[in-house]
C-alpha cells in the first residue's frame, strides 16, 4: 500500500492538471449572441409574444394611473362631491323601519360653514301623493294618469345636484321665505304636463291650489327623479302640502373632503346624538384612485401574462428547435473539451438575451402606446419611473424560464451520438 500511494496521487495531480478549462464569459457572451441573430427572421416571430407581454404590462401601470386620475376627475362632479345625511332607522314591531332621529329645518345653515362644503340643500318627497294637474276642471271622460311626484327642496338644491335648467329659473331665498306658490318642473315633468315654457307664467295645481311655473329643469348630476317631479319650496311645502320633517339633507362638497365632512354634519345637527343619522360619504381621492388602479390592472395584468406565457412558450419551442440543429455543433464542442455547463449556460444566455431584448422592444412599445392614447383622448399621462426597469427584468426572467428546459436537454447530449448523427 505504501508502494501504490505516491503513484496514485501523481495520476490525480496529472488529471488536475490536464482539466480542459472553462469557457470564458466574454467567449460565451459571444457565442450566445451569433446564435441569437443568426436567424432574424426567426428571432423576430420569437420576439413577438415576449414584446406584447411586457408592452401590456408597461402599459397597464401607465394606463391604470393615468384612468384613476382622469376617473378621478369625473367624480368630482357627481359621486366624489356628494355627501348625504338621512335620519337613522330602527326595526319596531311588525318588522316596520321607526326613524330615529329628525333633520333640523335649519340643517343648511348648521352645515354650509364646515370646511370642504360648498352647498347644502334639503330635500323630501311630498307625502300622500298630491294631485297635480294642468286645468282645475276635470273630464269625466279623460282617462285617468299618474301625476308627477312633488318633491319639497330648499333653494340651494340646484347647486348641490349641480343642475341645469332648460328655461326659467330656479326659486330662490325670497320664495322659500314668503311660502310663495311656486315650481320648478323637471324636463320630463313639464312634458308629461305639457308644458314648454314659462314666458306666459303659465300654472299647475297642486291640491286644486294654483301655483306659478317659473322654470323648467333640464339636466342634475345627481337626484335623477327631480327630472321627473313637481319641484317646491320647503316652507311652501310645510305650510300648504303638511311636509313633516325633510328626508335627507345633501351636501356638495370639495374634492377630497368626504370623511371630513361625513364626521362633521351628523354632530353640527345634532350634537348629542350624532349616531343617529345614516351618513353617506365617500372616500379621500388616495382611495378612489387605489380602487381605479385595482380594477384596470387586473383587466390589463391579465392580458399581459397571457401574452407572456405565449412568448415564453415561442422562446422555448425556437430554443429546442436549436438544440436540435446543432446537435452536431454540440459534440464538436463536447468532444474538444467543452463542459456540460458551458453548453447549458450558451442556450441559457441566448434565452435570456432574447427575453432582454422582448422586454426592451416591449417597453418601447408600451410607452409609444400610452402616449397614443393620451395624446388621442387629451389625457395627462402617468407612468412609475420603475415600469420600465421591470418590464426588462421580467423578459429577462421570461427567457431564464423558457430557456431552462433546453439547455439542460442540450448538456446531456453524448458527443458520440451527435457526431454519428
Amino acid at each position: 500500500m505504501s508502494v501504490r500511494w505516491p503513484q496514485m496521487l501523481r495520476l490525480k495531480r496529472r488529471k488536475r492538471a490536464t482539466k480542459v478549462p472553462g469557457l470564458p464569459i466574454r467567449d460565451l457572451t459571444r457565442e450566445a449572441l451569433e446564435g441569437v441573430g443568426a436567424r432574424p427572421s426567426r428571432l423576430v416571430i420569437t420576439l413577438l409574444g415576449t414584446v406584447l407581454g411586457i408592452a401590456s404590462l408597461v402599459a397597464t401601470i401607465g394606463f391604470a394611473q393615468t384612468a384613476a386620475g382622469q376617473i378621478s376627475q369625473q367624480f368630482d362632479a357627481l359621486a366624489a362631491t356628494r355627501v348625504t345625511v338621512e335620519p337613522g332607522k330602527t326595526k319596531a314591531a311588525g318588522n316596520k323601519d321607526r326613524v330615529t332621529a329628525k333633520i333640523p329645518w335649519d340643517a343648511v345653515q348648521r352645515t354650509e360653514d364646515l370646511v370642504g362644503v360648498k352647498h347644502a340643500a334639503l330635500y323630501a318627497k311630498v307625502p300622500n301623493s298630491p294631485k297635480v294637474d294642468t286645468v282645475q276642471v276635470q273630464d269625466p271622460s279623460q282617462v285617468a294618469t299618474v301625476p308627477p311626484p312633488v318633491i319639497a327642496a330648499s333653494p340651494e338644491i340646484l347647486q348641490a345636484v349641480q343642475g341645469r335648467m332648460q328655461t326659467g329659473r330656479f326659486y330662490d331665498s325670497g320664495h322659500d321665505e314668503r311660502r310663495d306658490r311656486v315650481v320648478v318642473l323637471g324636463k320630463n315633468a313639464a312634458k308629461k304636463l305639457g308644458i314648454n315654457r314659462v314666458s306666459g307664467q303659465p300654472a299647475i295645481f297642486v291640491n286644486d291650489r294654483a301655483y306659478t311655473v317659473i322654470g323648467i329643469l333640464d339636466k342634475v348630476g345627481t337626484r335623477d327623479g327631480l327630472l321627473d317631479s313637481v319641484i317646491v319650496p320647503v316652507e311652501t311645502a310645510r305650510s300648504e302640502l303638511d311636509l313633516a320633517a325633510p328626508d335627507a339633507l345633501d351636501i356638495r362638497i370639495d374634492i377630497g373632503a368626504g370623511p371630513v365632512v361625513g364626521k362633521q354634519a351628523p354632530i353640527a345637527l345634532n350634537p348629542n346624538a350624532p349616531d343617529s343619522f345614516k351618513v353617506a360619504a365617500p372616500g379621500g381621492v388616495n382611495e378612489l384612485q387605489k380602487s381605479v388602479e385595482a380594477d384596470v390592472n387586473v383587466l390589463f395584468i391579465a392580458i399581459g401574462i397571457v401574452a407572456l406565457i405565449g412568448g415564453g412558450i415561442g422562446i422555448a419551442n425556437v430554443t429546442l428547435l436549436s438544440v436540435s440543429e446543432r446537435r452536431g455543433e454540440i459534440g464538436l464542442r463536447r468532444a474538444l473539451g467543452a463542459r456540460t455547463r458551458d453548453i447549458s449556460r450558451q442556450f441559457m444566455l441566448e434565452s435570456v438575451t432574447t427575453g432582454v431584448l422582448g422586454g426592451l422592444i416591449g417597453v418601447a412599445v408600451g410607452l409609444f402606446g400610452l402616449l397614443a392614447v393620451c395624446l388621442t383622448q387629451q389625457w395627462t399621462p402617468m407612468l412609475a419611473p420603475w415600469a420600465a426597469p421591470v418590464g426588462v427584468i421580467v423578459g429577462a426572467l421570461v427567457g431564464l424560464a423558457a430557456g431552462t428546459y433546453p439547455a439542460i436537454k442540450a448538456a446531456r447530449i453524448e458527443p458520440v451520438d451527435a457526431l454519428r448523427d
